[in-house]
């Protein structure tokens, strides 16, 4: 019987928390967070249950609360990754995260525009070795995108003998007619939006503009009218950057597109200058411009009956897609595989589980990172990210996704990279 600590008890977090619940094979979850209201509201819902108050920025306090722990689950903001991280090897324990971590001391000499990529390289060289050393294992990137959407693009590859690019997007159609721009992390979602983006582009990794480069799609997910994507900050161009030749046969150029709600909403913010994190006088005052929009945003409903409640003053749209275009050789003729993943919308979500569809995909798709540890079938030893779990890992991950009605379709046809995406 495992003994796992999640940390962190918002939406994404409580929906890890209630599956691990679920696992015959656990013991005990304990469910930090700094707010012990968070965390007894989540117990509320479960057996296995134990709240405990966490301040994760006290290294001590992270390690006190999950001494015992076989897997310690990184839920928290990006800022205390690097103490998450350095809890689990001083435990010795596995560790899961589904984002990365920023700020890593070791390569704070680097300018802060390299910082995160060189954090990346760090995590899987340095860190890597230190769990190696410990026999555990880490795991970086394991939410819905990077997360899901690395399985789900290691699967579209598996139809090309070699690639050469490899497009990631994720269009957002949930919307409420309560002001609600975001499901998930609202601090997250807008950090996100001002940072420049990666793209993997021509053998190299290069930087772009949010809100840039912009491409047109049509998809019978929205009766094939068209919609915009565009330059967006994640990972997934990183990680395929660095594991190109292993896991993505030799993939070339690699991007991640964002459209929708979330976009409409914050790029004229950012054209504003209303998401910067410098500081500025106004009036006499000194203010921080994003902290001035985040104090007027609604945090993402992880409670039901609030969800219920969003339901029932009812839904703009309650749509969205997730789709993985592989560009490149098989049997000799350029083809493009197109994978479409299909999960279930708000109203769904809901009636399966009493979450949003955000909570749903990327808690859940998080949780089956989970499952993958507490049922012992991650083998590697040291740290990966979500892109290199080997092919029966993607074959148990997507077979226990199906049971969660998170599916997909794929389509392979001749074609050659369009114009939209040549460097």
């Amino acid at each position: 019987m495992k003994k796992v600590m999640v940390c962190g008890c918002g939406a994404q977090g409580s929906t890890i928390c209630r599956k691990l619940d679920q696992e015959p094979n656990i013991e005990e979850v304990i469910c930090a967070d700094y707010n012990m209201e968070a965390a007894e509201a989540v117990c509320r819902l479960m057996t296995k249950g134990t709240p405990r108050k966490v301040n994760a920025a006290n290294i001590d306090e992270i390690k006190d609360a999950a001494s015992g722990c076989e897997l310690l689950v990184n839920v928290m903001p990006l800022q205390f990754g690097a103490n998450m991280l350095r809890a689990a090897m001083e435990l010795k324990c596995c560790y899961q995260d589904l984002s990365a971590c920023e700020n890593i001391p070791e390569v704070m000499h680097v300018n802060e525009y390299d910082r995160w990529v060189e954090g990346i390289r760090c995590m899987y060289e340095s860190y890597g070795k230190r769990f190696a050393e410990n026999n555990t294992t880490a795991i970086i990137g394991t939410g819905s995108a990077p997360g899901v959407m690395c399985v789900m693009a290691r699967r579209a590859v598996q139809e090309l003998d070699e690639c050469d690019t490899l497009n990631m997007m994720v269009y957002e159609g949930v919307e409420a007619k309560r002001f609600l721009p975001f499901w998930w992390s609202t601090d997250v979602a807008l950090s996100d939006m001002q940072e420049d983006a990666f793209a993997f582009e021509n053998g190299r990794l290069i930087r772009t503009k949010p809100f840039s480069r912009k491409i047109e799609r049509r998809w019978p997910e929205y009766d094939m009218q068209p919609v915009i994507l565009c330059e967006h900050a994640h990972d997934e161009p990183v990680y395929v950057g660095f594991n190109r030749e292993k896991y993505f046969k030799g993939c070339k150029n690699a991007y991640f597109k964002y459209g929708g709600a979330g976009i409409r909403f914050s790029e004229p913010l950012y054209r504003a200058g209303l998401l910067s994190r410098k500081e500025e006088e106004i009036n006499g005052q000194r203010v921080i411009p994003q902290q001035l929009v985040l104090k007027h945003i609604p945090q993402a409903p992880k409670d039901p009956e609030v969800i219920k409640e969003i339901i029932d003053e009812g839904l703009i749209s309650d749509g969205g897609a997730f789709v993985i275009e592989a560009y490149g050789k098989k049997n000799g003729k350029d083809v493009m595989a197109e994978l479409h993943l299909n999960a279930p919308g708000l109203k769904e979500s809901y009636e399966r589980a009493k979450m949003s569809a955000e909570m749903y995909l990327t808690g859940q798709g998080a949780f089956l990172y989970t499952r993958l540890f507490v049922n012992d079938m991650i083998g590697q030893k040291g740290l990966i990210s979500s892109d290199m779990l080997d092919d029966r890992q993607v074959g148990q991950y997507i077979a226990w996704a199906k049971e969660l009605g998170i599916t997909y379709t794929i389509e392979v046809r001749e074609g050659v990279l369009p114009e939209d995406l040549r460097g």
